[in-house]
């Protein structure tokens, strides 16, 4: 048996023993996934006994090194760690900006006293991650951010406001730009700082959404004293940070695209529209809109697999990243369109658990919001046609 093969095996039986039976079922919406961070407060007992047996072996972070507490998995082994979580429908332990954005940015930027402290916490679930990029006036135009960190010596005096932090409310530390100097162009100056949500002057308003959800939030900053052992990186250079992690970001949205419930769009079509004779969807339009939209979907899934293993370990996508999050929002927009199109009627109830209190026209207004979170698709066309195809201004 070669290693890669005894690798499968001891996986698929570590699997099997330790993933709840309530853990091989899709999540069904942000709400019913697990977060973790200090105030945690599981949906399901199991939610966080699956994601602390996952931790115990550094597989909520399963491609990060062993030293901070991730899996040290090669690109194999995360191959065939992903296959078998599939094979038996095991969710994802852990939903994290930790994971999907800061930590690759610490690990590529934070010294070593930043890394020790904050990855292995964030392995852990131990504690939740905001993201404080955009304000009112500073959202796709990001390097006009005007969030003040004076410095007092041995700390930064911050003040201003940040806007669409998601969980902003729920999170317990912010990765954060701030403007430390006014002296350069709008993109130097710019700093990159984490603090505790929990910091004297910190305050949060959820923003309520079309959907009728609030994952969205106004944060404001107050006089908050942030040590200057917080700072990521070089006083100033944080904007060398802040677009590193945001290919990571639209890396993780673009993943909207290729996400689903468990059960393909044609399978519900089939019980829902109905079959003709030879087994195919009565709807003969619908049937290559939903044919069409799972082609796309795989196609999609499969690009992203190969970028992925061919991109150099803690390097990100670059300009690359801009294609996936264009594209895999608009293939999210299309799957809920095609969802509402399947459920006909039944799709457009908004309260009652008839129509499970309206999840999915909720869900597709939501998924409106993918067009600008990450950067607007606008800009991720900007940047696909100067960094990708080179075309001239």
């Amino acid at each position: 048996m070669s290693e890669i093969e005894q690798f499968r095996e001891e996986t698929r039986e570590w699997l099997e023993a330790n993933c709840p039976a309530s853990m091989r079922t899709p999540a069904r919406g942000e709400e019913d996934a697990y977060w973790g961070g200090r105030n945690a407060n599981p949906a399901n007992p199991d939610q966080k006994v699956w994601c602390d047996a996952m931790a115990s072996r550094g597989w909520t972070a399963p491609h990060w090194p062993k030293e901070f507490g991730g899996g040290g998995l090669d690109k194999e082994q995360l191959k065939v760690l992903r296959q078998e979580m599939a094979r038996i429908g095991a969710r994802s332990p852990l939903e994290s900006f930790g994971i999907s954005m800061l930590g690759p940015a610490l690990l590529k930027f934070g010294n070593e006293e930043q890394k020790q402290e904050h990855l292995p916490k964030i392995v852990r679930g131990e504690i939740r991650w905001c993201q404080g990029y955009s304000e009112p006036n500073a959202g796709s135009d990001l390097a006009s951010l005007q969030t003040r960190a004076e410095d007092k010596g041995d700390h930064y005096l911050v003040n201003g406001q940040k806007i669409w932090t998601s969980y902003a409310d729920k999170a317990d530390w912010i990765f954060c730009l701030v403007r430390t100097d006014n002296s350069g162009t709008k993109h130097e100056g710019i700093s990159f700082l984490l603090f505790d949500m929990a910091s004297e002057g910190v305050t949060t308003r959820p923003i309520k959404l079309i959907s009728g959800s609030s994952p969205f939030c106004e944060t404001f900053f107050d006089n908050v004293e942030v040590p200057k052992a917080n700072l990521m990186g070089e006083e100033g250079k944080g904007w060398t940070i802040a677009k590193y992690l945001l290919t990571h970001e639209r890396e993780m949205i673009s993943g909207f695209g290729v996400s689903g419930s468990g059960r393909s769009l044609g399978q519900t079509a089939a019980e829902i529209v109905g079959t003709d004779a030879t087994g195919r969807l009565r709807d003969s339009a619908l049937r290559h809109d939903v044919a069409q939209f799972q082609l796309d979907s795989l196609a999609f899934g499969a690009t992203m697999q190969r970028v992925g293993d061919e991109a150099k370990a803690g390097q990100g996508l670059g300009a690359a990243s801009s294609i996936f999050k264009y594209y895999g929002c608009e293939l999210n927009k299309r799957r809920h369109e095609l969802n509402l199109a399947v459920q006909g009627e039944a799709a457009l109830g908004w309260d009652g658990e008839l129509y499970n209190n309206g999840a999915m026209p909720r869900a597709w207004l939501r998924s409106k919001g993918n067009s600008i979170e990450g950067g607007t698709l606008e800009v991720q066309l900007n940047i696909i046609a100067k960094r990708v195809l080179g075309l001239p201004d």
